[in-house]
Formats: structure tokens, C-alpha cells, sequence
């Protein structure tokens, strides 16, 4: 998880944990439907504040840690999820030991890395017959608003990827990716709207002449669509996909 841009979550971590959707359990539960019995030891890598942290911990008997590169993330994730073991590191250099987890989860988190590299350093933690999920929460371009919105405010990494003709890749010892999807809306106000923006990586980097006219042009858009003091439904798909360690 490289670069300027993937390491900048944390001078927005408020906004972070305000802005950003919750993951959908049923989309969480699917990524691990493919576990063995008994498996219940689950690492999220790139975890952030733990907005799937949390959803994962909801597992029957889950054993979650959790993983990211960024301390300021960690030390809200610990506020947010007390009692889940945190660790630095990165998807590609993890701090856990071999054969150690029974699923590594990436939560807006694969579009940083090396898929190649992460693959194999995933695959030394989890154990033969455990699992790679990946998950994320896209805006829903169908609806003309939400395609006013993402152009102002920029597409991201992940909308790229998940939106791509090829999808995210990943390789050995990982096989073959399946891919679901969900539909639902979640329900923001004027200020969390402003929140979820300024909480991508493009407007974290920006300058702040940049990040005035972002904010100037997302204002004019809410007072065409009349959003005052209320909340307006936003449309989201959850893309997850799954694979097998051999």
C-alpha cells in the first residue's frame, strides 16, 4: 500500500470514520462462506478506522486482528473496536506468522496494493484451504446525481477497479475469484456528504484552492437537489469477491 495517496487516510481519520459506509454483514459473511469448520481466526489488512473490523468481530466466535500502515487509523480503530489486537504493516509486508489466519480481508484496500506480491505474502499467513476476501462500497453511477457527484469530486483507485473491464486480480496460491453484488441506499446529511468527500485520498492530497472549489461545487449541487438540513439517499453497490488459498 504505497505512495503518497494510500498512506494519507490519517490526517482525515474523523472524517473518515463519518463519512464512509458501513460494510453490509451479508456481504461480509459471503466472503467467508467458503471457510472450513472450525476456522475462525480472521486478519483485516488495511483495516483503517475498522469499519469492517467491526463487521467481522460480529462473526460467531471470530479472533480478529487488524492491520494497516497508518497509526493515526489504528489508534481509532482501537476507540471504535476496543479489544481487537492491532498491528502495522502492509498487505504485502504482514507482521503475523506463518500459517497463522484462516482469512485475510482487505476492506477498500486491494486497488493499493501489488496484487502479485500481496497474493504471496497473504498466502504465507493464511493456512491451505482458508481465504482471501475483498470488499468494497461504490456509489451508484446509475443515478445522474451520484454521477454529478463523483465528478466533482474526482473517481477514485477503487471505483476504477472495481467499475473495470478486468476487475481486481489475484494470484498464487490463491485460485479462481468469485464475485457478488448488493444494492442498497444509506441515508446522509448535507455535512456527512461533505465528510465522505474529504475523506478520499484524492482530496486528502490536494491543494487547498482545490479542495475550496470541491466543496463550493458539492454545495451547489445540494442546493439544486434542494438538501437542507434533511438527508438525502445515497445508492451504493458492495462488490465482494472471494478465493481459495491451495
Amino acid at each position: 500500500m504505497a505512495g503518497e495517496r494510500a498512506t494519507s487516510f490519517g490526517a482525515e481519520a474523523h472524517n473518515y470514520e463519518a463519512g464512509r459506509p458501513e460494510y453490509p454483514f451479508e456481504a461480509v459473511a459471503w466472503m467467508l462462506e467458503r471457510l472450513p469448520d472450525g476456522a475462525r481466526r480472521i486478519a483485516d489488512v488495511g483495516a483503517g478506522t475498522g469499519k469492517l473490523t467491526r463487521v467481522l468481530a460480529q462473526a460467531p466466535d471470530a479472533e480478529v486482528v487488524a492491520v494497516d500502515p497508518d497509526p493515526v487509523m489504528l489508534a481509532t480503530l482501537r476507540e471504535r473496536a476496543p479489544g481487537v489486537p492491532t498491528f502495522a504493516g502492509t498487505a504485502e509486508h504482514l507482521p503475523l506468522p506463518d500459517a497463522s489466519v484462516d482469512a485475510v480481508v482487505l476492506g477498500q484496500a486491494w486497488h493499493w496494493v501489488d496484487p502479485v506480491a500481496a497474493s504471496l505474502e497473504i498466502g504465507r499467513v493464511v493456512r491451505p484451504g482458508g481465504v482471501l476476501g475483498l470488499v468494497w462500497n461504490i456509489r451508484d453511477g446509475r443515478e445522474e446525481w451520484v454521477r454529478r457527484l463523483t465528478d466533482i469530486m474526482h473517481s477514485s483507485p477503487a471505483e476504477n477497479m472495481v467499475n473495470g473491464p478486468t476487475g481486481p486480480q489475484v494470484a498464487d496460491p490463491f485460485g479462481a475469484i468469485e464475485e457478488r453484488r448488493w444494492e442498497w441506499n444509506r441515508s446522509m446529511t448535507r455535512t456527512q456528504l461533505h465528510q465522505m468527500a474529504f475523506s478520499r485520498s484524492y482530496l486528502i492530497t490536494a491543494s487547498e484552492e482545490e479542495r475550496a472549489q470541491v466543496k463550493h461545487e458539492m454545495g451547489g449541487l445540494f442546493d439544486e437537489l434542494g438538501l437542507g438540513e434533511g438527508t438525502i439517499d445515497l445508492p451504493y453497490v458492495t462488490t465482494a469477491f472471494r478465493a481459495v488459498r491451495g
